[in-house]
């Protein structure tokens, strides 16, 4: 290029999304060693990007700033100059901020819309194939010749975080047990939780097949739920072999705790995508959701429970907040034996090469 290359990437949210971004900043970096790569999200997810090696600048947008601070971002994006901007969330706000920004090479998400209207209402699959959203990221700025390394996700995790969770963790004695499972069983869409009930007896007979215990994670909407499972897993297993950390720790700081757990049982939510980065095994149960939409987990030796034969999934591609059709079948016949198996099945499984 005649010019140096200094590009922004545009992703608001969420924490998958994020999550699924790293690899597009990966190959990005060993394309351009040289160049200015720049990260634009959301001020509450910034912590995600923050930190990442292969970034020189995250911008952080904060919502309650409304349209005077995405006005003043505007400008302030203005002034570096970018030459090409990769915009994946492909937004009305996204598209505002990019417009008139200079930049020589815009390259857009295609987000499938067709196909995924196609699968939601009428139930017709056309995908030609299952992408995950880390490859339509990378696919979106391939006129730069980029492809996929193959690496995975990744997260880039301070020292200090680290040093600070180990430390937490070790007050824990967690080596006490002879295998750890992690539990996030929040979700923000009603339809995309398995129910509690369901999490809390999976633990409960893990801890007895694996002289093991629980971990839960989760935001501080997850707060009653997990303390629910807790409480559950307290009575029939015992007290010590369980361990709310739910809105105790930050999104690095989860990450980081998670790599204390043998294997993770997750909803189809951001935080499954953190576990996949930092190299979890993971059972991921999938409601109203389905793989075709891309967000399923990015790793060999994880396992997606679904109860396929409904002609009624999916019934959103986000989710929603009670099942459309009354019976919530999608969930509910996604049994304990289901999950049991999954997850030894997931314990046992080597190591990809």
């Amino acid at each position: 290029m005649n010019v140096p290359f200094k590009t922004l990437v545009i992703r608001f949210s969420s924490i998958g999304d994020i999550v699924l971004s790293t690899p597009l900043l990966r190959v990005l970096r060993a394309k351009f060693p040289e160049g200015q790569i720049d990260y634009l999200t959301k001020k509450e997810y910034g912590e995600l990007v923050r930190t990442n090696h292969h970034l020189n600048v995250s911008h952080e947008y904060d919502p309650g700033t409304g349209f005077e601070g995405l006005r003043a971002l505007k400008e302030r994006l203005k002034a570096e100059r970018y030459t090409h901007i990769i915009d994946i969330h492909n937004s009305i706000r996204s598209r505002y901020l990019r417009h008139k920004l200079g930049a020589s090479q815009v390259y857009t998400l295609d987000k499938r819309i067709v196909e995924r209207t196609m699968l939601v209402k009428f139930k017709k699959n056309i995908y030609k194939s299952v992408v995950s959203v880390a490859d339509r990221y990378i696919e979106a700025a391939s006129p730069l010749g980029l492809a996929n390394d193959g690496r995975g996700l990744e997260l880039h995790i301070p020292d200090e975080v680290l040093f600070g969770v180990s430390g937490r963790i070790a007050r824990l004695k967690l080596n006490r047990f002879e295998k750890v499972l992690g539990i996030c069983p929040g979700a923000k869409h009603a339809t995309k939780r398995w129910p509690p009930e369901r999490f809390a007896q999976l633990a409960v007979r893990f801890c007895r097949e694996h002289d093991g215990a629980a971990v839960l994670f989760g935001g501080a909407d997850d707060v009653s739920l997990c303390a629910g499972i807790a409480a559950t897993i307290k009575a029939e297993a015992g007290s010590e072999r369980v361990f709310d950390l739910s809105a105790t720790l930050s999104l690095l700081e989860t990450a980081s705790a998670m790599q204390f757990c043998d294997v993770m049982v997750t909803n189809d939510t951001g935080l499954m995508h953190i576990a996949v980065a930092m190299n979890r095994k993971a059972v991921a149960i999938f409601g109203s959701t389905v793989k075709q939409f891309g967000f399923f987990p990015l790793s060999p030796e994880s396992i997606v429970l679904e109860n396929a034969g409904l002609s009624c999934r999916p019934c959103s591609h986000i989710g929603r907040a009670e099942c459309p059709e009354k019976h919530f079948r999608c969930m509910t016949e996604i049994s304990l034996g289901d999950a049991s198996s999954a997850l030894r099945s997931t314990l046992q499984a080597r190591p990809a090469l």
